[in-house]
């Protein structure tokens, strides 16, 4: 049985790659610097590890990887994908696949700003976006949000009027901030997986947020938004699985976040026929081309507890280490 590592599974990505994973033919490890991370305690074999910016923080992950034979590595942090991404080659080398793009496809995925000039100099809509530090003029509604860093719409904010914008900018971080455009309508989070420059999907969901994280989705067959997102990877041309994010306002689509990586929503769209995890395994590991069958269905998403024996945990602490569980998320 192949194994296969997933790091930050105390996350809702991590933890969306564990369910996808799990019932499919691949034994997963699990990751994850903090003790108390649920995802730890949901998958077979897990170990702790070190924060993104600990020097030794790929050590670690190749130490695990070569004791447990994991072929492939699927990040959960975003503030992992850097670190991974500039080691993509030594790890290769050692038989390890980390599933991260480019540090250049990093970069447009996680600066606002390069995000919008990408969009725009291929020809997309994407929504007005400049500087706090550089804005002049304000047409309402805009959003402040962090330039680079941002998740789960942490330290996001929505101005309609300047007595709300005079609030929010209080709570921004002026050098780390841009202030976008406010697209009216609805919105939709996009899954593909590439390989070669060739994009596999997408799989389009509209969705209801809560506090930034989808919990509500609708599977929808929309040529018009496939058309669109298939053509954007294309060109982007990540590794492995990518999320794109946007918003149709009076027929227009306006791409406003790419993640190049698996996200919250992957386990979602797994029960929805298009497992990704699985797919970039299935390529990477036995050269199956991607194979998936979406079905238009809704998702409704709910906290769901999990158990866990205080003596596991005392384990987990003391050896940073722990086997034989067989609880799944």
């Amino acid at each position: 049985m192949d194994s296969i590592l997933v790091t930050g599974v105390g996350g809702g990505v991590g933890q969306s790659v564990v369910k996808s994973l799990q019932q499919t033919e691949y034994n997963v490890v699990g990751v994850d610097s903090e003790e108390l991370a649920a995802g730890l305690y949901g998958v077979k074999t897990a170990y702790k590890g070190l924060y993104a910016k600990d020097c030794q923080f790929v050590d670690r992950l190749t130490e695990i990887c070569l004791r447990e034979k994991c072929s492939i590595i699927f990040p959960g942090h975003d503030v992992e994908l850097p670190p991974l991404s500039k080691n993509f080659e030594s790890l290769k080398s050692q038989g390890i696949i980390p599933i991260v793009s480019s540090p250049e496809i990093i970069n447009i995925s996680d600066d606002k700003l390069e995000t919008v000039n990408f969009l725009t100099s291929n020809g997309f809509n994407a929504p007005k976006t400049v500087s706090f530090k550089q804005l002049q003029d304000i047409e309402f509604p805009i959003v402040l949000k962090p330039q680079h860093g941002g998740a789960r719409s942490k330290n996001t904010f929505i101005a309609r009027n300047i007595e709300e914008f005079n609030i929010y900018k209080n709570l921004i971080v002026p050098d780390n901030c841009v202030v976008q455009e406010y697209i009216e309508g609805e919105e939709y989070t996009c899954g593909t997986v590439s390989f070669d420059g060739r994009c596999y999907g997408p799989i389009v969901m509209r969705r209801i947020l809560r506090d930034g994280d989808t919990y509500k989705a609708f599977v929808e067959n929309n040529p018009a938004i496939e058309s669109h997102v298939h053509k954007l990877v294309e060109i982007l041309k990540p590794f492995g699985a990518c999320n794109v994010q946007l918003r149709v306002k009076d027929g227009g689509i306006y791409v406003f976040e790419i993640n190049a990586r698996c996200s919250g929503t992957t386990a979602a769209r797994a029960l929805a026929g298009f497992n990704e995890p699985k797919m970039v395994a299935d390529y990477l590991l036995h050269g199956r081309k991607p194979q998936y069958s979406i079905r238009e269905i809704t998702i409704l998403r709910y906290w769901k507890e999990l158990v866990v024996e205080n003596q596991q945990i005392e384990q987990f602490k003391n050896s940073g280490f722990f086997k034989g569980n067989k609880t799944q998320l």
